[in-house]
């Protein structure tokens, strides 16, 4: 799914999922997850950028003399 193995290696698993339908269901559902996780666009809530922002203000405050 990666290209994280070797070329002998994904023949093996190639030819194994050609006789084995758990591995190419596994397979199809490892994609699907992965397909989503593209599509996912996060980010912080306002209120967790404020507390960082609180908190870096506040210990720059105390560090200085």
């Amino acid at each position: 799914m990666y290209h994280e193995t070797t070329e002998e290696k994904t023949q093996a698993i190639e030819k194994a999922m050609q006789f084995d339908w758990s591995l190419q269901e596994k397979l199809e559902a490892l994609k699907d997850s992965k397909r989503g996780l593209d599509s996912i666009i996060t980010s912080p809530r306002p209120q967790s950028i404020m507390a960082i922002l609180n908190y870096a203000r506040t210990s720059a405050e105390v560090e200085q003399p």
